[in-house]
């Protein structure tokens, strides 16, 4: 009986050799392109072509205009509105690609949609935030992306790896670069509630500066309502860096800064990763108790949402360098020093 060499038992002819090489694929939906475009350039790469039509109906169409076979894609959305359709396109890109026979799918949202859902504040409530996790994951996606989750627990939610970017360092050394050594002296990191303490204490030991505390209430009836109550720390006479991970309608930051004014804050200055910018934010934002606001480009900010005093930091970098460290087997934590 012939002997049959390992080739031939394996189902492969004999001298045929096999090569398996990753192949990194970088596409955006239609929520912010100019993100993507950074991100792909960060990476040395192109966008992935794909076409998207809206039909009359207001159905949406998308398809990848190359082919994505045992591709690693990476898809870029970032939700701010209209949240809801562009969740909606992300999801037909995420199946158009499992139906292409991408590889791997991750879904890379620097801004997480229904973030601030993470959880039954009353009766009957939904928790929205799981539910989009669960809609990514019937969709396709293996693996989510995001930049500083409202809520940490979020990345429970998915059913598969997520890598949790923070932002603090971009911030960080804008502010190292930029406060003179006199301000540096007189600096206070200011948490604008309680629920922001951990975070703002991780600033204060980074900047070496002491912490205050704003402690707030906030009516669960009325949507986007704060009362501020009390400052906890010191601020008089000192330069104090709010840090938060969002502004949205502004409420919360402008009482805040009105506060430690009140106090006799020297100055204030607003840091936050995403500036969702609803209205009246941008109205608010240029009251005279701010000083300077400081925010990322996680979400597009269109000449309309941008004001005097409004300083755009670019997220690209950061997210560029994580997906090369998932695409190459690396490590996301060492991004951080071991805190992501």
């Amino acid at each position: 009986m012939g002997r049959k060499n390992k080739a031939d038992h394996d189902g492969i002819a004999p001298g045929l050799v096999v090569k398996t090489k990753k192949r990194l694929i970088v596409a955006s939906g239609s929520s912010h392109p100019e993100l993507a475009a950074a991100v792909a350039r960060e990476l040395g790469t192109e966008l992935a072509p794909t076409e998207h039509r809206t039909f009359a109906s207001g159905e949406i169409l998308t398809r990848f205009e190359i082919s994505v076979r045992g591709g690693d894609i990476f898809l870029i959305q970032s939700f701010g509105p209209p949240v809801n359709e562009w969740m909606m396109e992300l999801l037909i890109m995420l199946d158009a690609a499992k139906r292409a026979s991408a590889k791997r799918i991750t879904v890379v949202a620097p801004y997480y949609p229904y973030s601030r859902q993470d959880k039954k504040g009353r009766g009957r409530e939904p928790i929205s935030a799981r539910l989009v996790a669960d809609l990514f994951k019937t969709a396709g996606a293996d693996r989510v992306m995001s930049v500083d989750l409202h809520a940490a627990q979020i990345q429970g939610f998915f059913d598969g790896p997520v890598d949790h970017l923070f932002a603090k360092p971009v911030l960080l050394q804008h502010f190292q670069d930029t406060l003179s050594a006199e301000d540096r002296e007189k600096l206070t990191v200011v948490s604008p509630d309680t629920g922001r303490v951990r975070v703002a204490d991780q600033w204060s030991d980074s900047l070496g500066a002491p912490l205050a505390i704003i402690h707030k209430r906030r009516d669960p009836n009325v949507a986007n309502q704060v009362t501020v109550n009390e400052i906890v720390g010191k601020v008089e006479g000192r330069v104090c860096l709010l840090v938060d991970d969002m502004i949205d309608t502004g409420g919360t930051i402008v009482k805040a800064a009105q506060a430690l004014k009140a106090d006799g804050a020297e100055r204030v200055i607003v840091a936050a990763t995403h500036a969702v910018f609803s209205d009246p934010a941008v109205e608010r934002l240029q009251d005279a108790a701010i000083d300077e606001v400081v925010v990322t480009d996680t979400l597009p900010l269109p000449a309309e949402k941008q004001f005097p005093g409004l300083t755009i930091l670019p997220i690209a970098p950061l997210l560029a360098r994580a997906i090369h460290e998932v695409f190459e087997d690396g490590s996301v934590t060492s991004m951080f020093d071991g805190a992501a």
